[in-house]
């Protein structure tokens, strides 16, 4: 059975056996607003027409949008009023539809895009955290997908996310999603298709970021990547060692190692590292 409330969902890697651990019962909307502080091909000069849907199945302890992912915040929609709302964004002049973490209501989410899908003028975006269950039903309704690929090591995902289980279930999602939508299209600076995958650099681990770029340098070098240094302590609720920002020298030398694989992409500017950059929920 996979139904809100159930003792058996199935919808992600959790398999919740009781509540579900992301925290909500259906598609619930933080806030729908123009973006413009995704990376420089989604946001382009217009900005993004961002979806941020609360709750999380990942629920990481540094999470920056801690009260939505952690929490109930917002209007709850259903698929088909959700759809309403992607038409009036669509029609506002953003250059794509961002939406943000919907790895626990794919289901409803892919009967929104269904509904109006043909109807869109711009591409739609799925901003994932990686940690993803079948996304079989999002083929041909998404046409740019963001992932997260956090860590490389089980124990660092068991530290932070508790699901050691990540790094194997974030391979096979982004490759998945690199079946579904294959390699880059940028026009006018703007991206179309493809894959970015987005990395944040967590203040003592930089050798597991370096593992991170290894495997996508073997498995996904078609792929954009994305180097995050917006790590910002004050939203750790966890483990200690999160305790501070990342230094210049972690930062860069994972820069400077994606560059020597070859890999292609963007990096954030230091100044990311700011509470100021996370919405008002």
């Amino acid at each position: 059975m996979d139904k809100f409330g159930s003792n058996q969902c199935t919808r992600c890697p959790r398999h919740c056996k009781s509540a579900r651990l992301c925290g909500v019962d259906g598609i619930v909307v933080a806030k729908i607003m123009k973006h413009y502080f995704e990376e420089p091909v989604i946001s382009g000069s217009c900005g993004s027409g961002a979806v941020f849907f609360s709750g999380c199945n990942l629920r990481c302890c540094y999470c920056q949008n801690r009260a939505i992912s952690h929490g109930k915040v917002g209007k709850s929609y259903t698929p088909a009023s959700l759809a309403d709302e992607l038409l009036r964004l669509n029609e506002s002049g953003v250059h794509n539809i961002d939406l943000v973490t919907a790895a626990h209501i794919v289901p409803e989410v892919a009967r929104a895009l269904e509904y109006v899908k043909d109807r869109l003028t711009v591409p739609v975006v799925y901003n994932s955290s990686g940690y993803e269950g079948d996304i079989h039903a999002l083929n041909g309704l998404i046409d740019v997908y963001l992932p997260d690929f956090k860590y490389l090591s089980a124990s660092l995902a068991a530290r932070f996310s508790k699901a050691p289980d990540y790094p194997e279930v974030a391979k096979r999602t982004i490759a998945a999603m690199y079946a579904q939508v294959g390699s880059p299209v940028i026009e006018d600076g703007l991206i179309k298709k493809g894959v970015i995958i987005r990395h944040l650099v967590l203040p003592g681990c930089r050798l597991d970021s370096l593992a991170v770029l290894d495997y996508i340098a073997e498995h996904f070098s078609d792929c954009l990547v994305s180097l995050m240094s917006q790590y910002t302590p004050e939203f750790n609720t966890g483990d200690r060692s999160l305790s501070r920002r990342i230094t210049s020298f972690e930062y860069n030398s994972v820069v400077n190692y994606a560059a020597d694989k070859g890999l292609k992409g963007f990096m954030q500017d230091r100044s990311s590292a700011s509470s100021v950059f996370t919405p008002k929920w």
